[in-house]
């Protein structure tokens, strides 16, 4: 990867910028974790999916206001992110705590198993 990198042809970043898009970021994984825990598969997939094509006018949105940003903003941004990260953390935590408040944190209804044991001698 280093000495295609050091070639600095465009057919190479082409190359590596699709491989790269393979590879998960954290808000991925937030995302995998949120639709998990819609705990049905169809309301997951729907989420990925809604995910997946959000991220193509955010992320071409940010490539355009990146550029015209000074590098002062773009450094303060950047010590901000890990701050939405332990928000949307702790909005995940309280989420399953289920503690009945609506849209956010649902209160969980657990389903009660009973049985009985009978013994033959």
């Amino acid at each position: 990867m280093g000495t295609a990198l050091q070639k600095k042809t465009a057919d190479t970043f082409l190359t590596i910028g699709f491989l790269n898009g393979f590879l998960p970021c954290g808000l991925v994984y937030m995302a995998v974790l949120s639709s998990i825990a819609t705990a049905e598969p169809l309301q997951g997939a729907l989420y990925m999916a809604l995910f997946g094509l959000g991220t193509i006018p955010l992320m071409t949105t940010a490539i355009y206001f990146g550029n015209m940003l000074s590098n002062l903003a773009k450094k303060r941004i950047q010590k901000l992110i890990p701050v939405f990260v332990i928000i949307i953390g702790i909005l995940f935590i309280i989420r399953g705590l289920g503690l009945g408040i609506p849209y956010m944190s649902p209160k969980i209804n657990p389903d009660t198993v009973e049985s009985t044991m009978e013994c033959i001698e």
